[in-house]
């Protein structure tokens, strides 16, 4: 009896740890970023099964938010990694621009580091105290801390992943199912952080509710792109 006690307490304290709501935060942008951020003449898309660069004229701007939209299956989170990667085909990052990348399978994040380290790694001034503090805005504190990246829930590798990108700077943000694993009562802090971001930002979602709650400036419909002429 004395042990389901025990456990019932334990199970308390994690349901109200999920109660909380992460505080809000804000992604500063490095300086000196130029109003032209990124230009995209063509996209390589997933069509009939297979990779096809389509036409497309983008200028994203400085404190401008873009939406890429398609259907399943035409290769939305494989172009999101090659523009963050600095590899896709038809693009240009303008000198000098660092970039943000939030990857829905957290792939990029280290899973072999704590997250201690992972987040002391992101701080150009490396200061435990202040990582500490914006760690704790996110509920990242305690034995969170000491763990790896890989042995955290989906949920907590979320917020590590936002957690180091308020500390990363970046000029231009590309974010990739940033709902996604995180918990209902984060969802309207992310938002309000994304809405007000004043770098240029890409983002693709699925869920409406929370793409209204962002200022988004322009569409990219990837199933309505022509192919390039060869």
């Amino acid at each position: 009896m004395r042990a389901e006690i025990e456990e019932a307490e334990d199970n308390k304290v994690d349901v109200r740890r999920e109660d909380k709501a992460i505080r809000p935060f804000t992604i500063d942008p490095h300086g000196d970023i130029p109003l032209e951020v990124i230009k995209l003449t063509s996209v390589t898309v997933i069509r009939d099964h297979q990779p096809k660069d389509m036409v497309c004229d983008v200028v994203l701007k400085r404190g401008e938010h873009l939406q890429i939209v398609g259907p399943n299956g035409i290769g939305k989170t494989t172009l999101l990694e090659s523009l963050a990667g600095g590899t896709a085909t038809g693009e240009e990052v303008a000198k000098g621009v660092k970039i943000g990348y939030y990857r829905q399978d957290f792939s990029n994040l280290d899973f072999s580091k704590s997250v201690f380290e992972t987040l002391m790694d992101s701080m150009k001034k490396k200061l435990e105290e202040d990582m500490r503090s914006i760690a704790a805005g996110f509920l990242l504190f305690g034995d969170v801390m000491k763990s790896k990246v890989g042995d955290l829930s989906e949920g907590q590798k979320g917020l590590v992943a936002f957690a180091k990108l308020t500390m990363e700077e970046p000029g231009l943000l590309i974010l990739d199912e940033p709902t996604n694993h995180i918990n209902f009562r984060h969802i309207p802090v992310i938002a309000q952080t994304l809405n007000q971001y004043k770098g240029a930002m890409i983002l693709v979602s699925h869920v409406p509710d929370f793409v209204e709650q962002i200022k988004i400036d322009d569409v990219l419909d990837l199933s309505k792109l022509k192919p390039a002429k060869k």
